[in-house]
């Protein structure tokens, strides 16, 4: 069964542009780097925050993105390997 956290579908696109960087960046992607970065993109990040799908960490002075295991999961079921 696949279970579809309530995001909108920006926030969906965005993790999905997230998801299939994720393999340049040793399956943590920097945030802004080839994806995301701006504004908007933070409200977004915010809600994927709060479906538990992602979670961000701060190193070397830049942001990067780390997917939960729902993250995984998600990816997944829509098609993309992290």
């Amino acid at each position: 069964m696949t279970t579809i956290p309530n995001i909108t579908e920006k926030s969906k696109e965005l993790f999905v542009a997230y998801a299939k960087d994720s393999g340049n960046w040793d399956g943590t992607p920097l945030v802004g780097g080839n994806v995301g970065g701006s504004a908007e993109d933070r409200g977004n990040l915010t809600q994927l925050k709060q479906a538990g799908l992602i979670t961000t960490f701060r190193d070397e002075g830049c942001t990067w993105l780390s997917f939960t295991d729902a993250g995984r999961e998600f990816a997944k079921q829509l098609g993309v390997e992290i």
